[in-house]
């Protein structure tokens, strides 16, 4: 019986779908990114980052995306937290460990009625919503006259399916130490619920 999520969602830019280190993506969508190669699709749910790879292989596909690559300021990720919050409230989602870093987020969620796919869209939603109305959405600049701000969250998500106790534990500890790995603080949000099993 599945327990709970770890998922991760990526700002826009962050994780290309033709990524030398490999990716879940079944294709890319963009013309421009075509260029620099087909999907790199891997089947593990292992995370893939540590890969040793061709680091301009990885870089140079980002200068052609449309807009430039999204990273989180800590004001913008201070909001992101705060609508993950309020969104977790009012779902009931219960949220056992959160790390949001400039280009990515990390959660351990525990399982509830709503798909977890279904739950990360509300969630990035969520903050979505919350950046721009406080003008802090990190690609204003780009939205065109009487058109809708791009995207600052890329599409779908990466999850793994906790089912068992140490499963979900190992999965909170790796994303409560997440932040001290990219030399930055420990992140204590208050709507995080403590694992009762």
């Amino acid at each position: 019986m599945v327990l709970g999520y770890h998922v991760i969602v990526s700002a826009y830019g962050f994780w290309l779908p033709n990524d030398p280190r490999g990716s879940w993506s079944d294709f890319v969508r963009s013309w421009e990114l075509f260029r620099f190669g087909r999907a790199t699709k891997v089947d593990t749910r292992r995370s893939v980052a540590h890969r040793p790879h061709n680091h301009a292989a990885r870089v140079s596909p980002k200068r052609a995306l449309r807009y430039p690559p999204v990273h989180f300021t800590e004001p913008q990720a201070r909001e992101i937290g705060r609508a993950f919050g309020e969104f977790a409230s009012r779902g009931k989602v219960t949220i056992y460990a959160c790390s949001i870093l400039p280009e990515h987020v990390h959660l351990v969620i525990a399982r509830h009625d709503y798909r977890v796919e279904q739950i990360a869209n509300l969630l990035k939603g969520a903050a979505t919503r919350r950046l721009v109305a406080g003008n802090l959405h990190p690609l204003a600049d780009f939205a065109l006259p009487g058109e809708r701000i791009p995207a600052m969250w890329s599409r779908g998500l990466w999850k793994v399916f906790l089912s068992r106790e140490h499963d979900v534990q190992r999965a909170i500890r790796y994303v409560e130490s997440n932040p001290v790995r990219e030399e930055k603080t420990p992140q204590q949000w208050s709507f995080i619920t403590a694992l009762r099993l």
